[in-house]
């Protein structure tokens, strides 16, 4: 999404991108990553997310874990197709 404008996201899109950078965020800081926090913090940014979308975020965390989430995240994309 990092190519696409803002503007051109979804509703749905952008508020999972808000979610992302408030569990971002959060996790730089050291700080627990929860649903009220996420939320605090989106709403501090001047944001508005469905309400869903920082409980499903704070429990995949919970159970998958921030820093394997990260590394799930930042594999690079398959190399091109063979030529023919």
């Amino acid at each position: 999404m990092s190519t696409v404008p803002a503007d051109s996201l979804s509703k749905e899109q952008k508020d999972e991108l808000l979610c992302t950078y408030a569990a971002l965020i959060l996790h730089d800081d050291g700080a627990e990553i929860t649903q009220q926090a996420m939320t605090n913090l989106i709403k501090a940014s001047g944001c508005i997310v469905e309400s869903y979308w920082p409980m499903l975020m704070a429990k995949m965390i919970q159970n998958c874990g921030m820093e394997q989430l990260i590394k799930m995240g930042s594999g690079g994309g398959g190399g091109g197709g063979g030529g023919g």
